[in-house]
């Protein structure tokens, strides 16, 4: 067994996120375990760009409601204690509606590296934001 302290949170780079988003990483595998997860908080409005995971990527609400949409225009309202499952290179987008916040815990698998394996895409136009809100 063994104890890990919290670890500093961090402001999401705005070149990847729209709006303020925060990340307190909680666990970084060691081999054999290639796991990451970290707590990542959303205030009203803020998301992702469009991205995708080559192993794919999970993600439990712990707090409030998060949006996750698909390219084919899908959008899911999770809400806490629901897990959302991105498929394997499944191009996708997460964050909060523009009148609450949310938080979820974003779990996937690191490159054999140690490397974050996410591929950062375009940003979510804000017509689509806009649409996935129900505007």
């Amino acid at each position: 067994m063994e104890l890990q302290h919290v670890s500093p949170a961090w402001k999401a780079p705005a070149q990847a996120f729209t709006g303020d988003v925060y990340v307190t990483p909680i666990y970084a595998g060691t081999g054999p375990s290639r796991m990451t997860i970290a707590l990542v908080r959303f205030t009203p409005g803020a998301h992702t760009n469009w991205h995708s995971h080559a192993v794919g990527q999970t993600l439990h609400v712990a707090e409030g409601v998060a949006l996750v949409g698909t390219r084919d225009g899908r959008v899911v309202r999770a809400r806490a204690g629901d897990t959302v499952i991105c498929p394997p290179n499944e191009e996708h987008w997460h964050g909060a509606p523009a009148d609450t916040f949310a938080a979820h815990l974003a779990m996937l698998e690191a490159e054999p590296d140690g490397s974050d394996p996410t591929t950062w895409l375009e940003p979510l136009p804000d017509e689509q934001y806009a649409r996935a809100n129900g505007a």
